[in-house]
């Protein structure tokens, strides 16, 4: 059999666009090819199910080999072959697809969705990086070592020819062109295969390995070694995400997130997914002990398709607050586009995202339902996932309102219900609004909190970079309730009761109080106040309005208040006339000295929130010295 031809395509210029537009990275080549002997591969193990193979399938490795003298790389499988007729129709008529005409053929029995396809145009992707390549194939039905050889330069001219070949199964030699000689190269080839084929279903062998094993004992009764070569097996055919949960244990789970994620703390817990209906979707979804951005950056979720390696960029297959989830997802109902490189947005993709979103939850309160202490020893590692959660999805928000937790200064725990329960007998002004505190610097507002606490009140930890977003969610939703940051204002501002506190000045004693510290300030962004507090309360209290410091938070993380960024910070700066120090303040004997001590209290309640620096916290000190020498 000796046949010259062209390739039957639409247009001369195929090969350009495969190798410029079609592939985004030419790496993709080996995964095309190696896919596609493992799909001739399963086949075979079809067939012989299915008892329409009646030979002794053997060993059925693929395996993928080089030659840097000769500029080759070798794809040789040992699956169902081709013949010459099969050649031409599959390989030279693009436009058809073996695992198509296979699946149509084998419709009505069970089990046929394990044929990864693609075979016409994956196949390809060799002439990216080739200048020539050959198919040696020998059909499953072919008598003899009878085979088949198809070469192309490239263009769309062929030839088919007669050969021997004495196993059955399909040999892929690419020629590779001088651009591409990076691929011969051992490293560069195992990389690629440990990228994309690393749990492909059937074994993949890449050159050998050498291991130590253990060879007799020495004449002490001491074991002695010795170095064998072994085949190097670059992938795990039976990954933990295609079997039964019931059949796995925690140990197994946390093998595999080592095997995904090698150097990794071990995570936190995760979910195993296995839906067939109305879509196919398996994986496992790990939620990470996150310890800083790099590992965030680092260990992504990875997506596959039948176990071939598709992407690491998941946006829209799962939801944005889950984004920082590891693990793995595999789905042969997520659209690609004809290379695999890129993932298109359909029904499908919002149902699977949807679906991902339900089980988080669904696990998420089990947890906390099961084992509550356990659940809140993780609280602090996985709230960012839940509160994020709650801002971006309404419907994650309905079923996390249960378990979402706040956590207080005490470093208790309680349910949105529990704590509202646990204020507002307390905590509620007299328009009946329940106040929440909250700090995001507890060292830093210590002051503050510890003001709340004398009078009882209890304060949330919001320490957290969605806090700020986090407030804001819960106050719209939750009735006659108002989240206040514990350093806002004074605290008897923050929950105004029906009585007040007496003031101890008289209104002209008052007014010359405000004249002294704004002498001493000398600073228009500050707004001096003098107001009724407790005697033990701080002379002097500086806070920022609860509305203009959420502002400022939102124009940080880009909410859309950039002009609230730019505009200098407005604090206001409440002096308390019952405190003992503005009394002898009003009785110093000059304005002069006068001044000078008011502008101490105020530095005081600068430095208390570490407000003062440079020039100013030197005068500062140079002005305690001499006070008290």
């Amino acid at each position: 059999m000796k046949e010259k031809g062209s390739i039957s395509i639409h247009t001369e210029n195929i090969f350009p666009i495969i190798k410029k537009f079609l592939y985004s990275d030419h790496e993709i080549f080996l995964r095309e090819l190696v896919s596609n002997a493992v799909d001739a591969t399963q086949k075979l193990k079809k067939l012989t199910a299915l008892g329409q193979y009646n030979g002794e399938p053997g060993d059925l490795t693929v395996e993928v080999s080089f030659d840097k003298d000769k500029k080759t790389i070798t794809v040789s499988d040992k699956g169902i072959g081709m013949t010459g007729e099969e050649i031409k129709k599959y390989i030279n008529q693009i436009a058809f697809s073996g695992a198509a005409e296979f699946l149509e053929k084998f419709k009505d029995k069970a089990d046929t969705n394990d044929i990864i396809g693609k075979f016409g145009l994956g196949f390809y992707s060799a002439f990216m990086v080739s200048e020539k390549v050959d198919v040696i194939s020998k059909s499953y039905t072919t008598e003899g070592d009878e085979a088949a050889h198809w070469t192309c330069d490239g263009s769309t001219e062929f030839e088919l020819t007669s050969t021997t070949k004495k196993t059955r199964g399909t040999d892929v030699v690419l020629h590779i062109n001088k651009d591409s000689e990076e691929f011969l190269d051992e490293f560069r080839i195992k990389g690629i295969l440990e990228k994309y084929c690393k749990f492909l279903p059937v074994e993949i062998k890449f050159g050998t390995k050498e291991e130590s094993v253990e060879d007799g004992t020495d004449k002490d009764g001491k074991p002695k070694y010795k170095t064998v070569k072994s085949d190097r097996i670059i992938n795990n055919p039976s990954p933990l995400w295609t079997k039964s949960p019931s059949d796995l244990k925690d140990e197994d789970y946390l093998n595999f997130y080592k095997e995904l994620y090698p150097f990794s703390e071990p995570p936190l817990f995760w979910i195993h997914l296995n839906v067939d209906y109305p879509f196919n979707l398996t994986g496992v979804l790990y939620f990470p002990k996150v310890k800083n951005d790099f590992e965030l950056n680092k260990n992504k979720i990875q997506l596959y398709s039948r176990q071939v390696f598709i992407t690491d960029e998941v946006k829209n297959v799962v939801p944005d607050f889950l984004m920082l989830l590891h693990g793995v997802l595999d789905s042969p109902d997520i659209p690609l586009n004809v290379s695999r490189s890129y993932l298109q947005s359909d029904a499908n993709v919002k149902k699977i995202s949807q679906h991902i979103t339900k089980k988080v939850a669904d696990k998420l309160q089990d947890m906390f339902k099961k084992d509550r202490e356990a659940f809140e020893k993780k609280w602090d590692d996985i709230n960012i996932f839940v509160k994020y959660g709650m801002i971006s999805e309404e419907k994650f928000h309905e079923r996390a309102k249960d378990f979402v937790l706040l956590k207080n200064t005490e470093s208790k725990y309680f349910t949105l219900e529990e704590y509202k329960e646990k204020v507002k007998s307390n905590q509620t002004d007299k328009d009946k609004n329940t106040i929440y505190l909250y700090t995001t610097d507890s060292q830093r507002q210590d002051s503050f909190i510890q003001a709340a606490k004398n009078r009882s009140y209890d304060v949330l930890l919001m320490e957290g970079v969605l806090d700020s977003h986090f407030i804001g969610n819960l106050e719209q939703k939750l009735e006659q309730t108002q989240i206040k940051r514990v350093d806002s204002e004074t605290i008897d501002k923050l929950i105004p009761a029906d009585t007040k506190m007496e003031q101890v000045l008289s209104e002209d004693e008052q007014k010359n109080v405000k004249s002294i510290f704004e002498k001493a300030i000398n600073n228009t962004n500050m707004t001096v106040t003098v107001e009724s507090l407790a005697p033990d309360d701080f002379p002097v209290t500086i806070t920022m309005s609860e509305w203009m410091r959420r502002m400022k938070d939102m124009a940080k993380t880009g909410g859309g208040y950039g002009f609230y960024g730019s505009m200098p910070d407005q604090y206001g700066v409440a002096i308390n006339g019952n405190h003992a120090l503005i009394q002898k303040i009003l009785k110093g004997d000059t304005e002069e000295n006068q001044t000078k001590l008011a502008k101490q209290v105020y530095d005081l309640a600068l430095l208390s929130q570490n407000m003062l620096s440079g020039a100013d916290l030197t005068s500062f000190i140079r002005r305690s010295v001499e006070l008290v020498g």
